[in-house]
């Protein structure tokens, strides 16, 4: 088999099943695992899949840039966003990661709301302009433009001083093993003192983001209260997680 050939057997089996183990894949194609491995290596580097122990899962789209995600799966944003937004009690005190689907969220208030919103994403607070009854608590830091919010140490550290009743994580992957995941470093590590500082995390993850997974790891889903998706509950990676569903 050509290596054209197996790259594209290899994009088509990650596409209809999910995953790529390379040793039953090779023993299925009569290969060496080395071959197999290597393929995968090419495929990771050209951003097309994921590598994991033992094989490779499919890359979240949500790791494109701003601008290019804010035109996927807009339906199942909105559903997983209402769904998000009748989570917040009026009065209360959240905070809101960055991205398109929150954004979505902000969308999905009324503009009667009132609450105390923490962010770290600019994007995020000046949509909340038009709510007069939102206080809003903009994190500063280094700007980290492909999710469009703050990042680095002074941002974490700015962030240990607060203390909120729920926080809507947004994640580019989840995965039954891997957990949540996303595409940098910093802006786990942000995710990750955010979370620190809730009561209570619910992760919005709409279908796209399902069975896939990033290079960097958030936090543990024994660590959230939920997922909020709009992906069918037959899914079988929502069917092994261990964790409530709240479906869109």
């Amino acid at each position: 088999m050509l290596a054209a050939q197996r790259r594209d057997l290899l994009l088509e089996r990650l596409r209809v099943d999910g995953r790529i183990v390379a040793k039953d894949l090779a023993a299925e194609l009569g290969m060496s695992e080395d071959s197999i491995r290597r393929d995968l290596r090419e495929l990771a580097a050209a951003g097309l899949c994921q590598r994991v122990y033992g094989g490779a899962l499919p890359v979240s789209p949500a790791i494109a840039d701003y601008t290019t995600r804010q035109e996927l799966e807009t339906s199942g944003k909105e559903r997983v966003a209402a769904r998000a937004a009748a989570l917040l009690e009026p009065g209360s005190t959240v905070i809101l990661d960055g991205g398109t689907t929150t954004l979505a969220v902000v969308r999905a208030l009324p503009l009667d709301f009132a609450a105390t919103v923490i962010t770290h994403s600019p994007t995020i607070a000046s949509a909340l302009l038009d709510h007069r009854d939102v206080e809003v608590y903009l994190i500063g830091g280094r700007l980290f433009r492909h999710s469009m919010v703050t990042c680095g140490a002074a941002a974490v550290e700015a962030a240990q001083g607060l203390h909120a009743d729920l926080f809507l994580l947004g994640v580019t992957g989840v995965h039954e093993k891997l957990g949540l995941t996303t595409g940098d470093a910093d802006e786990a590590a942000m995710k990750r003192a955010l979370a620190r500082q809730a009561a209570d995390t619910y992760v919005l993850a709409s279908s796209e983001k399902i069975g896939t997974a990033s290079r960097f790891s958030v936090i543990p889903l024994a660590e959230v209260a939920g997922v909020i998706t709009d992906a069918p509950a037959t899914n079988p990676t929502l069917r092994a997680l261990d964790v409530p569903l709240i479906h869109a």
